[in-house]
């Protein structure tokens, strides 16, 4: 018996319209469909999007199609103007398709409440910096961690007592140096970390204290010498010797050998 080579297998799983049947066999001579390759009325996510990417024209004649992948899929191809018909597709997958390409101004704002979570980053995503305050207590964490990312950096206090550790960090790495001692007591090491790399100097101090030694540690890089040595009688080693290699190089630095 004859063994058919893997592609030739695979070739024969590919779906396949009959053509016979279709509206479009005049595309089949231009070479704007092709069976296995390029079809719209297969379920195929790959064939469909070969489709519209050879026949953009016929897109808006399918904004209505029952299979909900040919309506996400087409979402890409129809005019701009056309993308807000489909902003309260029942599908959360077609409407994700229109929060990534619907113009702000054609109601990009109208997705802020969706129900699904993957709509909602997109948005806050897309967003102008200053309208993301709405999504600012938005329920699903992930949505906040974008809005931290992008919120202009005067509005970003409001988030520095989130309940998520994620849009903690978040704030912690943009928020400015000099303010970042309002961060010294944050509950979570992985935050404080952050705090404690990126604090302004004159504050790092506040972090010597503080129950994580790799916090101190790194407090320990970003202090004013004059307050380093205070870290000499830490109870982890790696912090002294952090504290002792900052003095011993200012020395080194102050004292030259001739």
């Amino acid at each position: 018996m004859m063994t058919l080579p893997t592609s030739a297998v695979e070739q024969d799983k590919t779906p396949r319209a009959d053509c016979s049947l279709c509206h479009h066999q005049a595309r089949l001579a231009t070479e704007k469909c092709k069976p296995g390759d390029a079809c719209v009325n297969v379920k195929s996510g790959r064939q469909i999007d070969r489709f519209f990417r050879f026949n953009p024209d016929l897109a808006v004649d399918y904004m209505q199609d029952p299979f909900w992948e040919t309506r996400a899929i087409i979402v890409r191809y129809i005019p701009q103007a056309r993308i807000k018909e489909l902003i309260n597709d029942e599908d959360e997958t077609v409407r994700r398709a229109v929060a990534a390409r619907i113009p702000f101004e054609d109601g990009l704002e109208q997705l802020i409440h969706d129900p699904d979570r993957e709509v909602r980053i997109t948005v806050a995503d897309r967003l102008p910096a200053d309208r993301l305050e709405a999504l600012a207590t938005d329920p699903d964490y992930m949505v906040r961690v974008y809005v931290a990312r992008r919120l202009p950096v005067g509005r970003l206090f409001r988030m520095m007592y989130d309940k998520d550790r994620l849009v903690r960090q978040a704030v912690a790495e943009r928020l400015p140096t000099v303010t970042l001692e309002l961060m010294v007591d944050d509950p979570e090491v992985e935050v404080r970390r952050i705090v404690a790399e990126r604090i302004d100097p004159e504050s790092a101090e506040l972090l010597f204290k503080d129950t994580d030694w790799t916090v101190r540690y790194l407090a320990a890089q970003r202090a004013p010498l004059s307050v380093v040595h205070k870290l000499l009688n830490d109870v982890e080693p790696d912090v002294v010797e952090a504290a002792k290699a900052r003095l011993e190089t200012a020395n080194t630095a102050n004292h030259p050998k001739a």
